[in-house]
């Protein structure tokens, strides 16, 4: 897979073990020693089939309803399963207890690997240890780049959201911000807190924190209005997710806010608002990419006792700025819903 041709955001970080992402996914795509054959994909795109024994996957992720970011890693997990010749079990909670049930639930199936997010690691320790127990490989994605080893996983896939969250805060200041306010839609989300503190740690601005409830747009929007109203001298409202920063617009828009938007995550419809110009920036992490390499590597252990980081770094797939000045490129592979 030639990764030279595809278009690039721009780098905030380097990736840590990106050696090791391309060999995976580059494995994962060889018509070689490891039983694939290929052939052509619905776009037209070469890509191989594995004939390798079928396998089951779970996927186990904190997805809240209406939160389409999760749709796009659920596409590039499908896209790995596909290919490799996997059954995949997709599930998901925003509740942590009910997440590691649901995990629990995969043990018991006797699934040959299991993918997971850690937005509060703590509830899902114990379900950890018991896939381990009984011999079911374990990797992470999305949240969790904190906490994946101590808990044991093999592999963590996804992006450093301190890291993240602290190039944001540096580009506030670029941008001449001077009282931002950042959108929590989900606390006790220790990824989503660590956005925010990243942000904290280098914006050299004031900083207020606004929790709302991201499973009830309506009132997401009803409570950003009520601080912008409140307080006429926030600048920047950076959001945590594509489908909030859509409804800061509206809530921007409401109470006749001058503030400008920035947020972590892309959809299609957000790069369409950095084209417009209501939306400044996102910082992309790329979950099709998550979603995808976690599935493909669970294939890569079974078959081929391939595992990516030596087990002691993570694969990261972001953070990039996506912008005005190349939200043209990004756009096309949003709409597909792979960006």
């Amino acid at each position: 897979m030639d990764r030279s041709s595809h278009p690039r955001s721009r780098r905030l970080v380097p990736v840590v073990a990106l050696a090791a992402a391309a060999a995976l996914t580059l494995a994962g795509c060889s018509s070689g020693s490891g039983g694939k054959k290929a052939e052509e994909s619905a776009d037209g795109a070469s890509a191989g089939k594995a004939t390798t024994p079928r396998m089951t996957v779970a996927l186990v992720t904190h997805q809240a309803a209406g939160d389409t970011f999760w749709d796009i890693v659920r596409k590039g997990a499908e896209a790995a399963a596909a290919k490799d010749n996997i059954k995949l079990i997709y599930s998901n909670d925003p509740n942590a207890g009910n997440q590691a049930n649901l995990v629990q639930n995969a043990i018991d199936q006797k699934v040959d690997g299991i993918a997971i997010t850690l937005a509060k690691p703590d509830a899902m320790k114990d379900v950890v240890s018991k896939a381990k127990a009984a011999n079911i490989p374990v990797v992470g994605l999305n949240s969790g780049v904190s906490d994946w080893q101590k808990l044991g996983l093999m592999e963590f896939f996804g992006q450093d959201e301190t890291v993240a969250g602290e190039a944001l805060g540096k580009r506030l200041n670029e941008d001449g911000a001077k009282n931002a306010v950042c959108v929590i839609q989900e606390q006790g989300n220790i990824g989503l807190t660590q956005r925010c503190d990243g942000v904290e740690k280098t914006f050299t601005g004031k900083l207020q924190t606004l929790f709302v409830n991201g499973t009830d747009m309506p009132s997401v929007k009803s409570t950003i209005t009520a601080k912008l109203t409140q307080d006429k001298s926030i600048d920047h409202v950076v959001t945590l997710g594509a489908p909030f920063a859509m409804t800061a617009v509206q809530s921007v828009s409401e109470a006749g806010s001058k503030a400008k938007i920035a947020t972590f995550d892309l959809n299609k419809e957000l790069t369409g608002a950095i084209s417009a110009g209501t939306i400044e920036f996102a910082v992309d992490q790329q979950p099709y990419l998550q979603g995808y390499l976690a599935v493909d590597s669970l294939w890569l252990y079974k078959n081929n006792g391939n595992y990516s980081g030596g087990g002691e770094q993570p694969v990261l797939t972001g953070p990039a700025f996506v912008d005005k000045t190349n939200v043209e490129t990004i756009a096309k592979f949003a709409a597909k819903g792979t960006r």
